[in-house]
């Protein structure tokens, strides 16, 4: 018995010591925050449903497009009293009608094929504006996920610097203590210390920060901070392809030419037939055999509206030579800022060159001044700026590192 117990005990020890493990090398990527936005977001939601929308607006054309069944019924009593009423020949007294009618419009083919395509360029509008609301809510998503974890290295960073000081600050009053070093040294290094254990409390209000705004932009409700991994931003070379950005000038063109093309069809005659039958009485004479059918037809030709096609092509005209000037300035634009973001990141680059240098010397004069600490050879004002330089060169690499990613993620984007 005693020895089932112990081995439950050891499975449950070892199962937590897996779950500890596991917790803390936890961590969440980029796609997480990605997937949680793109879940939850409302506007893509709209959109979604906006294309669902359109979809049954392209059945209902078709459904016009059949022949219409309509029953009607009309009944009518004009009663005559004392000589003083109607005219019994011009309303007949009274008249009742209950009839089955029928219309089809023989020329609605155009009109139909022509409703579906502008139909059809409205849902590519939509989706259009889904896809850029997709790309901007990445954009946002990526950029708040570098900020967060430049926030997350900024802590790190500075517990491992409160680390060492504590570690020399042990040191630093045990030479003090054998007169090694003066009072007053050692007040400077411990109020050094304390400076920087308020940067490390404000580093951590800024992380936290700094994840619950990326939670509320990815429509999350959990609050905890689970470590980032880092972010892996690949930057294209090559130039933007066929261009996502100028779709929807090329989509106003197309439901511009639709729109002529329906100017054109309402100039087109109009031909209909139609039927219908059932009771139609005044019940003046044999009411029992007005039981009857009809069939007949529509015919609408327009001859003369004052120009008014002319001048709703020109006014189209004026809309498209409109979207080809918005069209070429967006490119130039386009064009420029790639260019710009380029020139940034090969500055960028160039400075890690310097900026890991300007570290290794920082960290290496730490070393030989912590040596030299140790047998009272050095002041402790020369080995806190030896700390300060470290701690800004370390700052200006993260800094650096962090422009990059965003430099990247724009790039990216208007590379689309």
């Amino acid at each position: 018995m005693r020895i089932t117990q112990r081995f439950l005990f050891l499975c449950c020890l070892m199962l937590v010591q897996t779950l500890t493990l596991q917790a803390q090398n936890a961590t969440r990527n980029i796609d997480y925050f990605l997937g949680a936005a793109t879940k939850y977001s409302p506007v893509l939601k709209d959109y979604k449903n906006q294309q669902q929308s359109i979809r049954i607006d392209s059945l209902l054309v078709l459904a016009a497009a059949k022949p219409q069944v309509t029953a009607s019924s009309a009944g009518m009593y004009a009663p005559i009293i004392k000589g003083y009423g109607y005219d019994e020949v011009l309303s007949n007294g009274q008249s009742l009608e209950a009839l089955l009618n029928v219309n089809y419009d023989l020329s609605n083919k155009r009109r139909i094929k022509n409703q579906l395509e502008g139909i059809k360029l409205q849902s590519d509008s939509v989706q259009y504006a889904g896809a850029l609301s997709l790309f901007d809510l990445k954009k946002s998503i990526t950029d708040q996920y570098i900020t967060v974890y430049a926030s997350q290295q900024q802590v790190e960073f500075n517990q491992e610097v409160s680390t060492l000081l504590k570690k020399e600050e042990a040191l630093l009053k045990q030479l003090t203590r054998n007169n090694v070093y003066k009072q007053s040294e050692y007040l400077t290094f411990l109020v050094t210390l304390q400076q920087q254990e308020l940067s490390l409390k404000q580093a951590e209000l800024q992380y936290q920060n700094d994840y619950a705004t990326l939670g509320y932009l990815a429509g999350l409700t959990d609050t905890s901070t689970i470590p980032l991994a880092e972010p892996q931003l690949a930057y294209p070379v090559s130039q933007p392809t066929k261009g996502f950005f100028t779709k929807r000038y090329d989509i106003d063109s197309l439901k511009n030419v639709n729109q002529k093309s329906t100017i054109a069809l309402n100039y087109r005659p109009k031909f209909g037939v139609y039927a219908n039958s059932g009771y139609n009485s005044s019940f003046l004479l044999q009411p029992y055999k007005n039981f009857g059918a009809s069939v007949g037809f529509t015919l609408s030709v327009p001859i003369y509206d004052g120009h008014q096609r002319k001048m709703q092509y020109e006014k189209l005209d004026l809309a498209t030579l409109t979207s080809n000037y918005y069209k070429d300035f967006f490119v130039r634009q386009q064009q420029q800022q790639l260019n710009l973001i380029r020139q940034q990141l090969t500055a960028t680059d160039q400075l890690f060159g310097q900026i890991n240098q300007q570290i290794k010397f920082a960290k290496g004069l730490i070393e030989v001044d912590s040596k030299l600490l140790r047998t009272g050879d050095i002041k402790v004002v020369d080995y806190i700026i030896a700390i300060n330089n470290y701690m800004t060169a370390a700052n200006l690499f993260r800094q650096t590192t962090t422009n990059r990613l965003k430099l990247i993620n724009q790039f990216n984007y208007w590379n689309n």
